[in-house]
């Protein structure tokens, strides 16, 4: 499918199961003359197909379908629009925003139903002919297990923007991802895996274009197989496939955030660019099959991966990003969408069997958005094995209990473990819950503890837009601050929130710049931000954290009881102790009344591997025991260690200059936040 280059020419073909006629349309190099205009004469079946002897890569192209245009039966056929191959491999220039790449008459009294005969031609990116071929030389997949996984979630342009140390002309791109900075401060921490926000060609909405913003997160995809072009240097293809090398290089996984539930078409009054142009009514979910579109993405529209080709388009695109840039996973936006057979959601939908059964697929690491916003659109806890999931409840429950809600600490109690309540089932292992405080999506972890309210303005939306909810305390005083007092408070409530995600069982994710204090200004929703607001501020870094969270990033490595695959149920191991056992700061196991009681804000947990796993009886009883204090300094009493050992401190989220020490006092008094003991041999 789509354009392919074998030494003497290019073989073009492309689906449309209800166009009556296909035109290839050749450009000049500079994309402005359309220098020849080609039909398609061959079809198998829905498949339509021509070879061009002569043609190389480089070459710019366009389509354009001729048939119905009759709306209201899911028809939108017009000529006059050049589209975009869906299977484009490269793009050039960018959508210039002009009534004349809608399909029908902007401003008629028949709106969508009206038919506009202007060239858009001008205004539309050109699809490219590419030879992706690449000196991949000894480059392999890097597998991590997914129990030694820490994800670092980042968009591309906004990691590097403002770092002092890229060069200048690679900052904002693929290849300033991959610099020798950001690889040293990626390694620094201790991630093993860059999760990116989307990387496929995409446009920027014209309400955005028209306020002077842009759609800075990139979820408006409109090429599945071409990398963004505003992320490179040079213009090469080559550029995403250097970087992905040198993070392999590194022992870096790269994991892309992924859009297949919708496109950047919009609604039935948005513009005509390639689905839409080359069939409507296969492409997307429609209303009775007639002239609206089902929006459980809340974008305008919903692809149809029941049908066969659409699904071959989403196969062939995961395909393609594994074979040919050497990607390690995918992050599946708003994946209940995916999921949607005949309306609702079924976990052995079309698009979720044939994703789990696909041979290049099988290895690489696949994470589920477990919502969308149609009917029954929460699904968390729901995807089939192997997929991991977003887990929002962690981090709710995370903030709330820190913030201090009353009520909080049985609920905290069950995300430390990974969520058993929704994940343990159908053989899924405890990693399966990616554990986050923050995202893309909401307030920074700097402003979740800078601010009440959100602060949106700049997007004018009216500070309508973005959550209303975030669960965060400002301490006082909305926004910055110079107070010693707050600032003081403020970070410590960072630290213990840090402690929370990298201690639990899961699999964590950092939002990057969470680590150095990045702040957004109280805007929770920067998808449109890209500038300041949206992008790093390197100059700002607060290196004490950065080392504190790498310190917290290597206790996980180096303590498995602290990764494990298996859930914990508090069952008796081999050599008769428990896998985990909950404490009060007296000591005490909590009664009923306790986990109900609002002021128990001091939890304490006794960990060990679990009960019945391959390391059972291997770690001869080794423990570490977590302390989760979420309320006043209080005095913890440790329990025996065990014949031969004692308790050493390795972490105090309240004074983390404290070196790792021998506890030579059965108690350790803790102030608010988060300290961690191990059962040392000595």
């Amino acid at each position: 499918m789509g354009a392919t280059f074998d030494g003497e020419g290019v073989n073009f073909a492309v689906f449309s199961a209800h166009a009556e006629r296909l035109e290839l349309c050749l450009f000049s190099e500079d994309g402005r003359k359309e220098v020849a205009r080609l039909p398609f004469r061959e079809r198998d079946g829905d498949i339509w197909h021509m070879h061009v002897g002569g043609l190389t890569p480089g070459v710019k192209y366009g389509l354009r379908a001729h048939g119905p245009y009759r709306p209201e039966e899911g028809h939108r056929f017009n000529p006059n629009k050049l589209l975009i191959d869906p299977y484009a491999k490269k793009l050039w220039g960018r959508l210039r925003w002009s009534d004349a790449v809608m399909g029908y008459r902007v401003g008629s009294p028949r709106a969508d139903l009206s038919f506009d005969s202007r060239d858009s031609a001008f205004a539309v990116p050109k699809s490219v002919v590419v030879d992706p071929s690449f000196p991949w030389a000894h480059d392999l997949p890097l597998a991590h297990p997914v129990d030694r996984t820490v994800i670092y979630e980042a968009h591309v342009k906004g990691l590097t923007e403002r770092h002092p140390r890229v060069d200048p002309g690679l900052r904002g791109t693929y290849l300033g991802v991959a610099s020798e900075p950001m690889i040293e401060h990626m390694k620094r921490l201790g991630v093993t895996a860059i999760e990116l926000l989307p990387v496929h060609a995409h446009v920027d909405d014209r309400f955005l274009v028209a306020q002077g913003l842009k759609n800075y997160w990139g979820y408006q995809t409109i090429g599945f197989f071409a990398p963004e072009p505003r992320y490179m240097s040079q213009n090469a293809v080559w550029e995403m496939q250097t970087m992905v090398r040198r993070l392999h290089a590194a022992g870096i996984e790269v994991i892309l955030d992924v859009v297949y539930n919708h496109t950047g078409e919009g609604d039935h009054l948005g513009p005509t660019l390639s689905f839409r142009g080359l069939d409507n009514r296969s492409y997307y979910r429609l209303i009775d099959g007639g002239r609206y579109y089902i929006n459980d993405t809340g974008t305008g529209n919903a692809l149809d991966l029941t049908n066969p080709m659409v699904l071959r388009l989403a196969m062939d695109s995961l395909r393609y990003w594994v074979e040919v840039f050497h990607v390690d996973g995918f992050r599946f936006d708003l994946a209940t969408a995916l999921g949607r057979h005949g309306g609702t959601y079924n976990r052995r939908s079309p698009f979720l069997d044939a994703l789990r059964q696909d041979p290049v697929l099988a290895h690489v690491k696949l994470i589920a958005e477990p919502w969308d916003v149609g009917p029954g659109g929460y699904q968390l806890g729901n995807f089939p094995h192997p997929f991991l999931e977003w887990n929002d409840r962690f981090r709710d429950t995370a903030r709330r209990f820190w913030r201090g809600d009353s009520g909080m600490t049985a609920e905290l109690a069950g995300r430390l473990l990974g969520s058993a309540a929704e994940f343990d089932g159908h053989h899924r292992a405890a990693t399966t819950s990616v554990n986050q405080l923050t995202a893309h999506d909401g307030f920074t972890l700097e402003d979740v503890v800078s601010y009440r309210e959100k602060h949106n303005e700049a997007n004018g939306e009216g500070n309508r837009d973005g959550h209303s909810e975030n669960f965060s305390d400002n301490m006082g005083v909305e926004g910055p601050v110079t107070d010693a007092r707050i600032r003081a408070a403020r970070a410590a409530r960072k630290r213990a929130m840090l402690a929370t995600l990298l201690l639990a069982q899961g699999t964590p994710m950092l939002l990057a710049g969470d680590e150095f204090g990045n702040s957004q200004r109280g805007n929770n929703n920067a998808y449109a931000q890209d500038n300041e607001t949206g992008w790093l501020d390197w100059p700002e870094a607060d290196e004490a954290l950065i080392d504190y969270v790498a310190r917290l990033i290597a206790l996980r490595r180096d303590h498995a009881v602290l990764r494990q695959r298996a859930f914990l149920h508090g069952r008796a191991r081999a050599d008769g102790a428990r896998d985990i056992v909950w404490r009060r700061a007296n000591g005490a196991a909590p009664s009923d009344a306790d986990w109900h009681d609002p002021g128990f804000r001091c939890l304490c947990a006794e960990i060990r591997m679990a009960a019945g796993g391959a390391e059972d009886g291997d770690a001869e009883g080794a423990a570490l025991y977590c302390v989760f204090n979420g309320g006043p300094t209080v005095e913890v009493c440790l329990p025996k260690p065990g014949e031969g050992r004692k308790w050493r401190l390795l972490l105090d989220s309240a004074r983390p200059e404290q070196e790792p020490c021998l506890q030579e006092m059965p108690r350790l008094l803790a102030s608010q936040g988060a300290v961690l003991v191990l059962a040392e041999a000595v």
